[in-house]
This record gives C-alpha cells, sequence and structure tokens, in this order.
C-alpha cells in the first residue's frame, strides 16, 4: 500500500461546508483505510495500491455524502516529491513559504496558457508551470491579489486547488 495525499477543491469556502470528520468518514466509506486528515482545508491521507481511481472514488462518495460535487486531487508521494523540487521560488519558499502556493491541476499547463496568465497579473505576483501544477508567488499576501484561483483557471482552461507551501511540505513528508 501506498501513502496518496487527497485534495478537495472548493470546500470549507462560499458557503460550502464539510467537516473533517465527514470527510474522514467518507473516505472510510470509499475503501480507504487509514485515512487521515490534515487540517480543515479539505486535506488527506489515504492508503491505496496506487494513485489511480483514488480521485473518482473519492469523488463518488462525497457527492452522495454531501449532495454535491466535490473535485479531488490526488498525488502520490513521488508526484509530491517533484512538486517540492521542480519549484522555481526557492527563496520566497525558505522566506515566506505562506506567500507561495502551489496549484495543484488536472493535467499540465500548458506554455501558451501559462504566458496568457503572465499577462493577465497586475501585481507584483510571479507564476511558473511545474509538473501537474502551477506556482504562484504572492509577494503581497494572497488575500490581496487580484491573481484569484478563478483568474487563474480562465487563463489555464484547467481547474486546480491551491496549497500554500508549508501544507505541500507536510504533505510530501506524510506520503514519504
Amino acid at each position: 500500500m501506498t501513502r496518496i495525499a487527497v485534495f478537495l477543491r472548493a470546500v470549507n469556502v462560499g458557503g460550502r461546508r464539510l467537516l473533517m470528520e465527514d470527510f474522514r468518514r467518507a473516505l472510510g466509506d470509499a475503501g480507504f483505510g487509514e485515512a487521515r486528515t490534515v487540517g480543515a482545508a479539505g486535506t488527506a491521507v489515504v492508503s491505496a495500491r496506487s494513485v489511480a481511481g483514488v480521485e473518482a472514488a473519492v469523488e463518488a462518495v462525497l457527492r452522495t455524502e454531501t449532495g454535491q460535487p466535490v473535485e479531488v486531487f490526488a498525488r502520490d508521494g513521488a508526484q509530491l516529491a517533484a512538486v517540492l523540487a521542480a519549484n522555481p521560488f526557492h527563496a520566497m519558499a525558505a522566506e515566506h513559504p505562506n506567500a507561495l502556493a502551489v496549484v495543484l491541476l488536472k493535467g499540465e499547463a500548458g506554455t501558451a496558457e501559462v504566458d496568457d496568465l503572465r499577462r493577465r497579473i497586475v501585481g507584483r505576483e510571479e507564476v511558473a508551470a511545474g509538473p501537474g501544477c502551477l506556482y504562484v508567488s504572492y509577494p503581497d499576501r494572497m488575500g490581496q491579489s487580484k491573481l484569484t484561483a478563478a483568474v487563474i483557471e480562465r487563463a489555464l482552461k484547467r481547474r486546480g486547488t491551491a496549497r500554500n507551501w508549508n501544507t505541500m511540505r507536510k504533505m510530501a513528508e506524510l506520503c514519504g
């Protein structure tokens, strides 16, 4: 069995609530043993044979549990290690890890789409594509930025879910 990190998109924001004990129970109902939630933002670690099928299985159980679709992003330890290793914003990761976000994507970000996103940036934010993700440096705080999830998804033409650098490091460690 392998440890797999599970990241939910858009829960506990905008009126969509999911208690982590309900999330943990749903993971167990989906057949994932040793489910452990991390924080309150819809992040967990489960045990599975491989990452294949984890997203669909968790999405199906959460749709039944919550009555609405919940998008799931799953990564194994090797994939998370690759995300950490490819980070181009080393100084931000070391000095201000809460100001560096990793947006996990469904698929890879194309060069043309990332260039389009860069043209849409109105502040000092910087972005770079990574393995199945986008790195976003927010030097002036994420909460104040005009570079929102909606802007990122529209430019990249794909869905994603973001976590800060501290969370990504912790998840990689848990999936070691």
